[in-house]
């Protein structure tokens, strides 16, 4: 792993295409992510964003952006009143290309820096999206935060397999994740389970009960096609992720294997379907 430490230029990036209609705001702590080359970097979509990896192979950096707490309070209140004058919430996503909680937050705490400055002035809205339990780590400050904004988290948890057959592991085990859902929710955050992108399921309905059964308020499914950018998932047809998914099941590369997924879902918990769901609306 490359880890360089950058004194980043700018944190709050005003949200346009897929994102527009989720947040206002992107925030991302790091460039490049230390999940790359686990399961869920197979089929990101940054991987392809070359303005960000310049050349550099996904999974195999990270850029720290060490003065993302400063340059939060820095920037805070133009972006705040620059969503105010356009009768929207300030609304921040973190994160779109990176995950907040990657191995290297446990040593550099970036995420963790962003969220007390977040304390001091906080946004009207907060979405925090990750693939790894240690968001429990900082379960205090989001507690906090809590108060002061609408906070909801939003726990990765593709499918009820751990692994797809040539693929490698995930970052978290699938209990490691439903567990932190529980733990979180108990606490009386607003959490919210993604299948993003959706795996083909070995037991739908027993997987659902169990994100019930955690607390999760909601779930979003998130196909990769529709959800990678592209409109018939073009990316993601470049990686191993469509091969491995229909070894177990053939339809499950199709947006009708998405709905009918989606179907059965709504028996347990309300539903968001790609952008709708990260931006909170839900049907049942």
């Amino acid at each position: 792993m490359q880890t360089d430490l950058i004194h980043s230029k700018t944190l709050l990036t005003r949200s346009s295409g897929y994102l527009k209609s989720v947040c206002s705001h992107s925030l991302n702590p790091y460039s490049g992510c230390g999940y790359g080359l686990s399961s869920c970097g197979e089929g990101c979509y940054v991987r392809f964003n070359h303005w960000l990896t310049r050349g550099r192979e996904w999974g195999k950096f990270v850029d720290v952006k060490v003065n993302a707490g400063e340059l939060y309070i820095q920037s805070v209140e133009k972006e705040k009143n620059w969503t105010h004058k356009r009768s929207i919430p300030f609304t921040i996503f973190m994160s779109s290309s990176t995950d907040p909680w990657q191995p290297a937050e446990k040593k550099y705490r970036v995420t963790r820096a962003i969220l007390k400055s977040m304390t001091t002035c906080p946004p009207d809205a907060l979405i925090l999206q990750t693939h790894s339990a240690s968001i429990l780590d900082d379960l205090t400050i989001l507690l906090e935060l809590s108060r002061l904004c609408s906070l909801r988290v939003h726990i990765s948890i593709e499918g009820d397999r751990n692994r797809l057959p040539g693929l490698p592991p995930p970052p978290c085990s699938v209990e490691q994740r439903i567990s932190a859902l529980e733990q979180l929710s108990t606490q009386g955050l607003k959490t919210v389970a993604c299948l993003s992108p959706l795996y083909p399921l070995e037991n739908p309905q027993h997987f659902f009960e169990r994100l019930k059964n955690s607390g999760a308020s909601a779930v979003i499914i998130d196909h990769f096609i529709e959800g990678d950018g592209t409109a018939e998932g073009s990316r993601t047809f470049k990686t191993r992720l469509p091969s491995a998914m229909s070894k177990i099941q053939t339809d499950s590369i199709h947006l009708s294997y998405r709905d009918h997924i989606a179907t059965i879902a709504r028996a347990y918990l309300p539903v968001g379907i790609s952008a709708q769901g990260f931006a909170g609306r839900y049907s049942h």
